[in-house]
This record gives C-alpha cells, sequence and structure tokens, in this order.
C-alpha cells in the first residue's frame, strides 16, 4: 500500500474515527488541516435511506449558499431573442439556440451549469445524452428551465448550487473551499443538509440521514453525527 503523504498523515492525526462531530466542529477541523498547493473544495457526502430507482423516492433540489462557492461558475444560456441579451447581462458566459447545441455538439462542455428558456427545450433534448450524465441538463423541477433568464443565470452566479441523489443513495455536493473559515463552511454545509431534509420524500420510510461526512479534495473524510439531521 502506497505511503500517504506527510500532509495527509497531519491530517489524518487531527480526525478522531470513532467519533461523530457535530457540523461546526467538523468544518473547525478541516479549516485546521495543512493545505493543500490548490484551494481545494470542501465536499459534503450524506447517505439516505431511499432507494433511488424507484421515481417517488428520488431526491433532487438546489439551495442557495450563504457564502456563495468560492469559485467561478461558467454558465450557459440556452436561448433565443431578446433572452440571449438579458442572459448576458446577467453574466452568462454564453447563450444562443441552435449555435449553441450545435457547439456543444462538436464537442464543446466548458462550463459548470446550464440554463435554458422553455421555448428551445425542443433543441435542447438533442444533446440531452452528452448533458445528462454530467448533471448539466436544464431541468424546470429545480428552476434551470424558466422564462425569467436572467434571474436563473444570477442566481448560479451568486452561489446556487444543485444536489440529487445518485444511484447508491448518496448525495455529494461542493458546499466550500478551504480558503473559507470555520464558520463560513459550517453554514453552508448547514444550509444543503437543510435543503436536504426539506427533500425528504414522502415515500421514504425508515431513517432518511443516514451517515454525513465531510472533506477536503485531498483529505480525509471526517464522520458528522447523522442524528443532527433527524428532527
Amino acid at each position: 500500500m502506497a505511503r500517504k503523504g506527510k500532509r495527509i498523515q497531519k491530517s489524518w492525526e487531527l480526525v478522531d474515527r470513532a467519533k461523530l462531530y457535530t457540523l461546526a466542529e467538523a468544518a473547525e477541523l478541516l479549516s485546521k488541516m495543512p493545505k493543500a498547493k490548490f484551494d481545494e473544495s470542501i465536499d459534503l457526502a450524506v447517505n439516505l435511506g431511499v432507494n433511488p430507482r424507484k421515481a417517488e423516492e428520488n431526491v433532487r433540489g438546489t439551495v442557495a449558499l450563504p457564502h456563495g462557492t468560492g469559485k467561478k461558475i461558467r454558465v450557459v444560456a440556452f436561448c433565443k431573442g431578446d433572452k440571449i441579451k438579458e442572459a448576458e447581462a446577467a453574466g452568462a458566459d454564453f447563450a444562443g439556440a441552435e449555435d449553441l447545441v450545435k457547439k456543444i455538439q462538436d464537442g464543446w462542455l466548458d462550463f459548470d451549469a446550464a440554463v435554458a428558456s422553455p421555448d428551445v427545450m425542443g433543441l435542447v433534448g438533442r444533446i440531452g445524452k452528452l448533458l445528462g450524465p454530467r448533471g448539466l441538463m436544464p431541468n424546470p423541477k429545480v428552476g434551470t428551465v424558466t422564462f425569467d433568464i436572467g434571474k436563473a443565470v444570477e442566481a448560479i452566479k451568486a452561489g446556487r448550487v444543485e444536489f440529487r441523489v445518485e444511484k447508491a443513495g448518496i448525495v455529494h455536493v461542493s458546499v466550500a473551499r478551504r480558503s473559507f473559515n470555520a464558520d463560513a463552511i459550517a453554514q453552508n454545509a448547514q444550509s444543503v443538509m437543510d435543503a436536504i431534509v426539506k427533500a425528504k420524500p414522502s415515500a421514504a420510510k425508515g431513517t432518511y440521514i443516514k451517515a454525513v461526512h465531510i472533506s477536503t479534495t485531498m483529505g480525509p473524510s471526517v464522520k458528522v453525527n447523522p442524528a443532527d439531521f433527524r428532527a
């Protein structure tokens, strides 16, 4: 087995593997770990007691992070006419309809999020197989298919993130950056947890929040007490 680097070893020494931390304690712990050479993301992993294969137990939503994401989010807007100017004025990195679809069909996927006006969703459907697996497909359920295209772009640029449960029943969300202070990390993570709890499907039975872990990109995972979110 490969040896862990000194930085990772020092990080592990800070973690009590038998302890279930509060979110505030975990955030404080992450802020004390040795820094990498880049601004790592702070990632939340939440194991849910749902069966994602059942539509009625699917968990998906969006949440506005109070302290933003800490990274530049590249947003494209599928729209036409005056909506293109509206999207660009709101900060969209690229806006268009047929031309944008063609650009993506040719292999361009250099963006982090996408929004669309309802009247061009027929066009966007042509590239659904490219966008869907990457979590980039606009969806009316999370507010990324709307005629209020400028507001949707601004919300994403300001720090709104999307979450959805994966096949294994786990939600992975980037909630902050390593450069954030402990309070900002904890508050962003708490906002995500509140949204996940609120999104609990009525069909879900038994324990909903089964396990919660938070970590930096290159650091050890810290176990957070799931009972704190079972009100």
